[in-house]
């Protein structure tokens, strides 16, 4: 009876590792694909990413926001000049230099807000070089190595088959977790994108505010937030090279259960890590 039992027990172990090691190269191909379109979407200019929604938010800045720009460019000109004249006493000491000055700093802001979707997609397309750079050098090593897990075959056939079907169990809830993991990855990525055409949209008012030292502190602190929505891809991409690095540490030789929740939980550490990859970038750059 006893032999019938081993005999039954061995045929079941024999249909199980097979799975379970399809299941195990699954997950780390599962985790190079994503891994893979996380660089390839953070390479990706505003202008390239979706040229539909690029081309409609440039329409709607320059049909909407720009009269509205023009209105506060005024203002901020008109206050500048008054400022200018208040400083030099009301006129009483009158130098003809200062007009220059302001008619310099008028023309600069005008040539701001007219230019404004050059000068932001200029900052994209360095943040985007940067990127591409460091995705040169990460996607060289970032791929998830599965060939150690030829050494797990032979710790499989020393356990038992009830040991078999719980690390089964674990595999498909690791997978399961993995994938609406990466599916949030993916949403913040997108959440990044929509936020820059949100800031894209709005340039021409925080331009206009750049011709006076106090109001252009808006200005400042505008073109302060499109770089660190710029590097914040930058940092991702840290992010990703730092999973990839984590995930060759885990053991599948020696401790299969472990190391495979070890990935999940570095895969909980990535979609954190982007997440905080925003206030971080914010915070480098002093932008609020």
């Amino acid at each position: 009876m006893d032999t019938v039992l081993q005999q039954v027990e061995e045929w079941l172990k024999s249909m199980m590792i097979p799975v379970i090691m399809n299941q195990l190269n699954g997950l780390f191909d599962s985790l190079n694909s994503e891994v893979g379109s996380i660089a390839s979407g953070l390479g990706a200019s505003p202008s390239g990413f979706s040229p539909d929604v690029f081309n409609m938010i440039r329409n709607i800045s320059e049909t909407v926001i720009m009269p509205i720009a023009g209105m506060i460019l005024t203002f901020v000109a008109v206050y500048e000049l008054i400022q200018i004249i208040m400083s030099y006493n009301n006129l009483a000491n009158f130098e003809t230099w200062f007009i220059y000055k302001w008619v310099f700093k008028t023309f600069v802001a005008v040539e701001l807000i007219t230019h404004t979707f050059d000068f932001t997609m200029a900052v994209f397309d360095v943040a985007q070089h940067v990127i591409l750079s460091a995705g040169g050098v990460i996607m060289d090593s970032v791929a998830v190595d599965a060939s150690g897990l030829a050494a797990i075959e032979s710790s499989l056939e020393d356990m038992s088959i009830w040991a078999l079907i719980a690390l089964f169990m674990q595999i498909y809830v690791i997978q399961f977790v993995t994938m609406l993991l990466s599916k949030l990855i993916f949403v913040l990525i997108y959440c990044r994108m929509i936020e820059i055409y949100m800031y894209v949209s709005m340039a021409p008012i925080p331009f206009a505010t750049l011709g006076n030292k106090e109001q252009g502190q808006i200005g400042q602190n505008y073109i302060r937030s499109l770089f660190a929505l710029g590097f914040q891809g930058f940092l991702i991409m840290i992010c990703v090279g730092i999973y990839a690095m984590l995930i060759r540490t885990c053991t599948f030789s020696s401790d299969i259960i472990g190391s495979i929740w070890g990935v999940l939980g570095y895969t909980l550490l990535l979609a954190f890590s982007i997440f905080k990859s925003g206030a971080v970038a914010k915070s480098v750059l002093q932008a609020h």
